[in-house]
């Protein structure tokens, strides 16, 4: 156990409550695969990453492993890095947001772009859920911020999936990382600084919460 002595070292007793916490991760891209590492390396073992996509040239300004793996299936390959994950190979939608059981997690932690399928687990698991907002178009990480799905500002996206909410009736409260920074361009230009910065605030957040 070496390899953990400084996170250890920093939470003391508290290590025990990750190396024992049962973590879902949707979505292994940019924002994702960042938020894998950072959790495996802090001591969370149990951890199901849920993606259906390949690895391809343009994943590689921004996600993890990506050189390694062209062409091939993201989870089987990351599985390769960190032997422990549980893998599920298929595509998150509305759909299998809602007939997945979530109650085993401890944390539903949300990297997918699909706006349905989000919308679905604000709403079957916000008691659990932290979730990600756009993390493209944008080059100044500084602007990254975590709070409450209401307080959310500066993003598109994240306008819609909050009127989209209420159009629901949903008013609850779950954690989601954002960014404040203005889009610079329509497209979908990526650029690491900010989407790792994403991830590593997703796994920050994850980590606080499972400690306290």
């Amino acid at each position: 156990m070496a390899r953990y002595d400084r996170v250890k070292l920093l939470l003391k007793d508290d290590f025990a409550k990750l190396h024992d916490a049962k973590v879902i991760l949707l979505g292994v891209g940019g924002v994702g695969s960042f938020c894998l590492d950072c959790l495996f390396r802090s001591g969370v073992k149990d951890i199901t990453i849920v993606d259906f996509d390949t690895f391809d040239e343009t994943n590689q300004n921004r996600q993890m492993w990506s050189e390694l793996h062209d062409g091939q299936n993201k989870v089987e390959s990351l599985q390769e890095h960190y032997p422990s994950l549980s893998i599920i190979n298929v595509r998150i939608d509305e759909s299998w947001v809602k007939e997945f059981d979530f109650e085993p997690y401890d944390l539903v932690l949300d990297a997918i772009d699909d706006t349905k399928a989000k919308l679905a687990l604000a709403q079957k698991c916000y008691k659990k859920l932290i979730s990600s907002f756009g993390s493209a178009k944008r080059i100044d990480a500084s602007q990254v911020k975590v709070d409450d799905i209401w307080k959310t500002y500066g993003d598109k996206f994240g306008s819609k999936i909050r009127y989209e909410l209420r159009k629901r009736g949903f008013n609850k409260k779950y954690k989601v990382i954002f960014s404040s920074e203005e889009a610079l361009v329509k497209e979908k230009g990526s650029f690491m600084g900010v989407t790792a910065t994403f991830g590593l605030m997703m796994c920050s957040e994850s980590v606080k919460r499972l400690v306290q």
